[in-house]
């Protein structure tokens, strides 16, 4: 299967034997930033440093035209990642032969809800997410579809993977984070990632529901997993904690948000990009999960999108709503992670593959070179089968 790594422009710029390193892996593409969210990271082989502290979400990239006289806009990187970062690194992998697509994050931004706070997602409490953009609202959607465009369409770039296309949620991690003491499970993350900002709550309205007393049956739900009662997880726990109706109409609403985002945000790239340039979104098979890997309706993104980037840290089993789709042609690539630090396991790089190919997987996906050890990448090395 073609494989690919995630990089940052960072892990590339100013280390000369980078890009050849990576092209050792064995990998024929390599996964780029473009537009990333706030991250501090390791370099453990980069000759000036070995930690990137990325201050706020940023594009690594000088921006266009668009932007001029815009309320919400992207801001460019600070010296982590200074002028077109993204482009240095982007024409040295390519010079080492390897094929470059853009990575581009999407509805994860600190900044902007720091400094627009009425963008924010807010959950059934009032508590906001700053790092969340609520997607239902109308200047959040045309600053996503834009940025979209204009990240993943970078010059030379063949294609481009978009994460977070989609809601955010609570599970974020933040600095020095103590979210975890409640163990809430899918139902319980579910209810605290509804949102209720102006937004949202006209369109709980348009779905029959009232948007306040929508609130308080949320609280009442949550009440019995903060006092540490289990969470039956699922759609189906959600449903138990919150009745089936009122779950079902606060799923309508928020698929229909999140597809129609997709919808236009995926026109908008490929009305920009030239023929032939491959979009795929991380994703997740389950409509109701959010984050970095928003949930998607299967049969409908492999209609709209080339395919998708499914989280398999937990093992295959999201491949496969993807895979009995038989959609002929799509990407369905599985992302393993291969960070032994970061709970990954590269040693099983090899039997993770072959399962995965299994459950449907056309490609891989590896998280992350520019993060793993010497001995992560000589075992990818060998699964790969380049030593």
């Amino acid at each position: 299967m073609k494989a690919s790594t995630f990089v940052y422009p960072w892990d590339v710029n100013g280390d000369p034997e980078a890009a050849r390193r990576i092209a050792g892996l064995g990998v024929r593409q390599v996964t780029l930033a473009a537009a990333y969210h706030s991250t501090r990271a390791l370099t453990p082989r980069h000759p000036r440093h070995r930690i990137v502290t990325a201050e706020h979400a940023a594009v690594l990239y000088p921006t266009d035209a668009r932007w001029e006289g815009r309320v919400l806009r992207p801001h460019a990187a600070g010296d982590w990642a200074p002028g077109d970062a993204y482009g240095e690194a982007a024409a040295a992998l390519a010079d080492a032969g390897l094929e470059v697509h853009t990575w581009v994050v999407l509805a994860h931004n600190s900044r902007m809800g720091a400094e627009h706070p009425d963008t924010s997602v807010v959950n059934a409490y009032g508590d906001r997410y700053p790092w969340a953009p609520c997607i239902a609202q109308p200047a959040t959607r045309a600053y996503l579809t834009d940025l979209a465009a204009e990240a993943a369409v970078r010059p030379g770039a063949r294609g481009t993977e978009l994460e977070s296309l989609g809601w955010y949620g609570l599970q974020h991690l933040h600095a020095h984070d103590k979210t975890g003491a409640v163990c809430l499970g899918d139902a319980g993350y579910y209810l605290m990632a509804l949102c209720f900002c102006p937004s949202c709550r006209t369109g709980y309205g348009a779905q029959g529901l009232d948007p306040d007393e929508l609130a308080a049956a949320v609280r009442d739900a949550l009440e019995p997993l903060w006092r540490g009662a289990p969470d039956d997880g699922g759609w189906a726990g959600v449903e138990k904690l919150l009745g089936e109706e009122k779950a079902a109409a606060t799923r309508a609403w928020r698929d229909e948000t999140a597809r129609t985002l997709q919808e236009t945000a995926v026109g908008a790239v490929r009305e920009a990009a030239p023929d032939g340039f491959q979009v795929l979104l991380h994703a997740d098979p389950m409509t109701y999960r959010v984050g970095a890997n928003p949930g998607v309706d299967p049969a409908h993104i492999l209609g709209v999108a080339d395919g998708v980037v499914v989280p398999c840290a937990g093992g295959p089993g999201l491949l496969t709503p993807f895979a009995e789709q038989g959609r002929e042609g799509a990407v369905i690539a599985a992302n393993l992670p291969v960070v032994a630090g970061m709970g990954g396991s590269p040693g099983t790089l090899a039997a993770d593959a072959a399962a995965a190919r299994e459950h449907g997987a056309t490609e891989l996906r590896l998280y992350h070179a520019g993060l793993a050890s010497d001995d992560d990448l000589e075992a990818v090395r060998s699964a790969l089968g380049s030593r």
